[in-house]
């Protein structure tokens, strides 16, 4: 299995998990509350409690002081940010149940504060956020019990441990990971056979032990030396893997700790952004905005620099270039034709500038660049067209990036790293000096980059860009 249909299969079921978590949850919290609110009625209309009981509830809680459907949005709002559809015992947390209810509590009945005066309003949030609260609590632990007795195996998140025989088998039998129906052991590594291999090969290990038990999540178990821990990182982020731990202390790129609890027990979640389903789907969702807006605002620009690259010399106004997409899927990127026509030919009878495009993948001075492309490269003005690249899913606004088929040689093992996101149009390397860089130096960016990928680095990059860019530093 190749990795990148092993990267689609554990993203997928992650997604899945998350989404199934959330309706399951979502829907179960939505008929605790009609379930509260049928109560209500029943005690108010029908004096199911006695007429005494009837009376002083409906002078407290008049009939109809809460809109069912719009207390039920500002429930699921109020969860939401308390952050009780969360992975590990967030859900079953009482503080942040009580949280959300009170949230919101005061998102409905914000107003009447101000129309109906504090003393009037102000018992009535208190017992409904108890009430509300009290009600969420016991559905929870309902359905904790239930999913529990369910007793679903075929669902299960699969955990590989990683560590010595001795703190593997602690972890294993850890109450955070055995709790029946949520994981299951698929297996585990050895920490003394990475250490005793190559970094190529401890990765090439940790990734076939992966695929091999379709592993789902990767547990580090006790101390592992932080060159271990790197590739264990690399090798979860290349395979769409969670990543978590029992302890350690975090110094290694890529990893971004959170303490999580799952069933009492801590465990550090080492969050990787490959494997952070919302921070992708977030992602996507900037790369769709941001390309359609782009394409849409620079519309003009498009069509009067296809007008130049028409009427300066003969050839197409696009030029589409093979490179390696994510996951080693090879795509065709866009952009404007800054060459002459014939240019490959010319390089291939040259063998000086075969050289120098053989060292860099870039030549100084290119001889075979036209009038008007020389002014587009300065200004990066020939990648626009890539923002197609970005609305098919191609490529990312921001990224490693695109790889010429037969650059892997020089990436050597870290050249699926590099591949485990999609390419961008502006990267680090775009903004530290573009290709006034040495090669070397352009590898140890892109793999930086992947280490460190998040949403606020793909932010800070595309506003280092436009100044880089408007200044024409490093270009050719």
């Amino acid at each position: 299995m190749s990795s990148r249909v092993r990267l689609s299969e554990t993203l997928r079921r992650h997604v899945g998990r998350v989404a199934r978590r959330f309706v399951a949850l979502g829907v179960a919290d939505l008929a605790t509350f009609w379930l509260l609110r049928e109560a209500y009625r029943l005690i108010i209309n029908n004096a199911v409690l006695g007429t005494a009981v009837a009376r002083v509830v409906r002078d407290i809680l008049p009939s109809g002081y809460l809109n069912g459907w719009q207390f039920a949005a500002a429930l699921l709002i109020g969860l939401v940010v308390t952050g009780n559809y969360g992975p590990g015992d967030s859900r079953r947390d009482v503080g942040r149940l009580c949280g959300g209810a009170a949230l919101a509590t005061g998102l409905t009945l914000w107003a009447s504060l101000w129309t109906r005066g504090v003393a009037v309003v102000l018992p009535q949030m208190l017992i409904t956020a108890v009430g509300v609260s009290f009600a969420l609590i016991a559905e929870r632990l309902w359905l904790n019990r239930f999913v529990g007795r369910l007793q679903l195996q075929r669902r299960a998140e699969r955990l590989l441990f990683i560590g010595t025989p001795a703190d593997c088998e602690e972890a294993k039998t850890s109450p955070a990971f055995t709790y029946p129906g949520e994981f299951r052991a698929a297996g585990e590594l050895n920490v003394g056979t990475l250490l005793d291999s190559g970094s190529a090969a401890a990765l090439q290990t940790v990734r076939h032990s992966i695929s091999r038990l379709h592993v789902d999540t990767v547990v580090v178990c006790g101390g592992i030396p932080d060159t271990v821990l790197q590739t264990i990182v690399d090798a979860a982020r290349m395979n769409g893997c969670r990543l978590q731990a029992t302890s350690h202390t975090w110094d290694v790129a890529g990893v971004d700790p959170l303490l999580v609890w799952q069933h009492g027990e801590p465990v550090v979640e080492l969050t990787t952004p490959s494997v952070r389903a919302p921070q992708l789907v977030l992602k996507r969702i900037v790369d769709i905005l941001g390309a359609l807006t782009g394409l849409v605002v620079l519309s003009p620009v498009l069509l009067v620099v296809a007008t130049l690259v028409r009427l300066d010399s003969r050839g197409p106004v696009f030029f589409a270039s093979e490179r390696w997409g994510r996951g080693g899927r090879r795509i065709r990127i866009w952009k404007f034709r800054t060459m002459i026509d014939g240019a490959h030919d010319l390089l291939d009878s040259d063998p000086a500038m075969r050289r120098q495009f053989a060292d860099n993948a870039k030549i100084a001075q290119d001889p075979r660049v036209t009038r008007v492309g020389g002014w587009l490269r300065r200004w990066s003005i020939d990648e626009l067209p890539q923002l197609y690249n970005v609305l098919r899913g191609e490529m990312s606004l921001v990224g490693p990036r695109p790889k010429l088929p037969g650059e892997e040689g020089r990436y050597q093992a870290l050249f699926e790293i590099v591949l485990s996101v999609p390419p961008g149009l502006t990267g680090l390397w775009q903004v530290s000096g573009r290709n006034s860089l040495s090669y070397e130096e352009r590898i140890a960016l892109d793999v930086d980059y992947v280490r460190r990928c998040s949403l606020w680095l793909d932010l800070r990059l595309l506003i280092q860009t436009l100044p880089v860019v408007v200044r024409g530093l490093g270009a050719h």
